[in-house]
C-alpha cells in the first residue's frame, strides 16, 4: 500500500503545486514522492529537511539544491534575477535567517524572484530607513521577527503594500518560543497586517503568492 497520495491537480485548482512537509517523513518516502515528480518533468519541493536526510537525497538527485539555513530542498532551483524581485522578505535579525530563507526557496519554487533584506530591526531601526526606497518599489513585503515582534508594526506605518509578519523563535525567556511575538503582531496597531504561525516562512510566501495571482489577474 502506498503511504502518500500526491495532489498532482492542485495548481489547477490553486494556481500553485503541492509542496512536500520533510520534516516527519522518511527518506525512503522522500525519495518515492520527489521521483514521481521527477519522473513526470515536475520540480518539487520540500521543506524541513533535516540536514541528514538532505545528505541522502543529495546522492540521488545530485542536480537539487538544498539550502541548509532552512533546511529547503527542491530539485530545480529556479535562476531568477533580484532586480525583478516582485516580494521582499525584510527581517529583524539574522536569526530570522531560517525563515526567510524558507519563504524565498519556497518563492523560488514558485518562479517569484524575491529581495532579502536582512538584520533591519528596531533595535537599529535607523538601518530600516536606510532601505524603505527599495522596499516601496515592491508588490508585498513579508516581514521576519523574533522577540517583541515589533518590525511589522513599523514597518506598516511607513509602507503601503500588503506586510505579511511571521513571528520567529527567536528570543529570550518569556519571548517564549515566539508566543510574545505572535502576540503583538496579532495586536498590532499598524492597520491591516497579515500574521502567519510561527516561523512559517512557508505560508507567509504561498500567502504573498495568492496576493500576486490576483493582482496578475
Amino acid at each position: 500500500m502506498d503511504n502518500y497520495n500526491l495532489d498532482t491537480n492542485r495548481e489547477e485548482r490553486l494556481g500553485f503545486p503541492e509542496v512536500v512537509y520533510g520534516a516527519t517523513k522518511s527518506v525512503d518516502l522522500l525519495k518515492s514522492i520527489l521521483g514521481e515528480y521527477q519522473s513526470t518533468g515536475r520540480n518539487a519541493l520540500a521543506t524541513r529537511v533535516q540536514v541528514e536526510k538532505a545528505e541522502s537525497l543529495r546522492r540521488h538527485f545530485p542536480n537539487a539544491e538544498y539550502d541548509v539555513v532552512s533546511q529547503s530542498f527542491v530539485l530545480r532551483a529556479n535562476k531568477l534575477e533580484e532586480m525583478d524581485a516582485r516580494v521582499g522578505i525584510v527581517s529583524a535579525g539574522s536569526s530570522d535567517l531560517h525563515v526567510v530563507n524558507e519563504a524565498y526557496y519556497t518563492l523560488n519554487f514558485l518562479k517569484i524572484p524575491a529581495k532579502r533584506v536582512n538584520d533591519v530591526g528596531v533595535a537599529g531601526i535607523h538601518r530600516l530607513f536606510d532601505r524603505l526606497e527599495d522596499l516601496k518599489m515592491l508588490k508585498v513585503l513579508i516581514v521576519v521577527a523574533g522577540f517583541e515582534g515589533a518590525l511589522p508594526s513599523v514597518m506598516g506605518g511607513l509602507l503601503s503594500q500588503p506586510i505579511i509578519a511571521v513571528p520567529t523563535s527567536v528570543g529570550y525567556g518569556v519571548a517564549a518560543e515566539g508566543i510574545a511575538a505572535l502576540n503583538a503582531m496579532l495586536s498590532s496597531c499598524a492597520n491591516g497586517i497579515t500574521v502567519m504561525n510561527i516561523d512559517n516562512g512557508y505560508g507567509a510566501a504561498i500567502a504573498a503568492y495568492r496576493i500576486l495571482m490576483q493582482i496578475d489577474t
